[in-house]
């Protein structure tokens, strides 16, 4: 059931339009009780198709907000907050997910004692499967990180980390998305490469990699125990994973990820 906190989201792209969009379908917030700051209007179309109200300018939004979401790019973030500070309420919480950006960082720009919750959802929240980190700073209190939490569960599954993990969670599971349509568009590329169309090629990688997942979620098996049972001797599976280790497949994805947080480090400094 929906609640009538006031939230205000500052930046109308793709995951604050995730966020309203999970919100609501989730029923964790009605559109009347949000309203979006873009200055776009060209964007204003997407989220009024909701039923949320949207402004040009963050100080009409802020100003009686409950809940403040800071859906803006790292780069941009001082400047936006600097901006607002002055009319973000004394009991509000300032909630930021804009990758590298550490607690300490915002709560410097605001007035002394507002709550900064830092969180990083994924745009899977668009569809209510989102993977959001959550992290408190100096102010907030358990009972503000866990109202936060629990929003963001609404749009899918939220756990509550120190925030010396962030980066990590923001290389796995916030930019996690784009790396798994990589291998899938790989993987049905290679069937097209086969023989196959591409449609059926897509719905074979797209519905095995569905249903990895929800094995593994059901039988809690490692992942490792998955690859040996599916790896008969001498048979197909085997081989392709030795072709897949012998040009480096999970060495590739662990530098990946070590690509991500030097990145959200030095988006952060």
């Amino acid at each position: 059931m929906a609640d009538e906190r006031t939230i205000a989201i500052i930046g109308g792209g793709r995951m604050g339009e995730a966020i309203v969009a999970g919100l609501i379908s989730a029923g964790a917030a009605d559109a009347a009780s949000i309203v979006v700051a873009e200055p776009d209007p060209a964007r204003h179309a997407v989220f009024e198709a909701h039923g949320v109200r949207c402004v040009r300018d963050g100080h009409d939004a802020v100003q009686d907000a409950e809940i403040v979401i800071l859906a803006v790019k790292p780069q941009v973030i001082d400047a936006v907050l600097a901006h607002l500070a002055e009319d973000v309420p004394a009991g509000a919480r300032v909630v930021s997910i804009a990758a590298g950006v550490r607690c300490a960082r915002l709560e410097a720009l605001l007035e002394d004692g507002v709550a900064v919750i830092r969180v990083m959802p994924n745009t899977p929240a668009l569809v209510g499967a989102g993977m959001s980190v959550v992290s408190g700073g100096t102010h907030a209190s358990p009972e503000q990180v866990e109202e936060i939490r629990a929003l963001f569960e609404a749009l899918g599954s939220a756990i509550v980390l120190d925030e010396r993990y962030q980066d990590a969670a923001t290389a796995i599971s916030g930019s996690g998305p784009a790396y798994v349509a990589l291998f899938i568009d790989a993987l049905a590329r290679a069937g097209v490469r086969q023989g196959l169309s591409r449609d059926v090629a897509q719905q074979l990688a797209t519905q095995t990699l569905r249903g990895t997942v929800e094995l593994l979620e059901r039988t809690g098996k490692h992942p490792e125990e998955l690859v040996d049972a599916v790896s008969s001797p001498g048979g197909t599976t085997i081989a392709a994973i030795e072709a897949l280790e012998k040009k480096g497949f999970r060495a590739s994805v662990a530098e990946a990820v070590e690509a991500a947080v030097r990145r959200a480090r030095e988006l952060g400094s």
